[in-house]
């Protein structure tokens, strides 16, 4: 005991630390990369994968979808209603499922979008 952390404190720590395999966060959300994926040129448009959100900006959002090169959803491929900011939607490490609406291999880049 000290004097910030009374015996209380200390009783309910201890409780809480005798209650095996409880965690107050719930389930985590898990989520495998598509195994076809492993380079650029493995992707074609029209393919639905999974991804994880890794960077926000005002003009949309990159997803990590397990190859080197982010895909991006443009803001206006975020959702069919208008919106200015992508955060609005999204949030970072959400696990989002998208479509591939283009690939340029030649300047390896993603165009993704979450409209089905």
């Amino acid at each position: 005991m000290t004097e910030e952390v009374g015996l209380i404190t200390l009783t309910d720590i201890i409780n809480e630390l005798q209650k095996p395999g409880l965690d107050p966060r719930g389930a985590a959300k898990t989520m495998e990369f598509d195994d076809r994926i492993r380079d650029i040129k493995d992707i074609r448009t029209g393919m639905i994968l999974q991804g994880k959100v890794s960077n926000l900006t005002k003009f949309g959002a990159f997803v990590d979808i397990g190859v080197k090169e982010n895909g991006l959803i443009h803001v206006s491929q975020i959702t069919d209603k208008y919106i200015t900011d992508p955060a609005e939607h999204l949030s970072l490490e959400q696990v989002v499922t998208v479509k591939v609406i283009e690939v340029d291999l030649d300047r390896k880049r993603i165009a993704l979008s979450m409209k089905m």
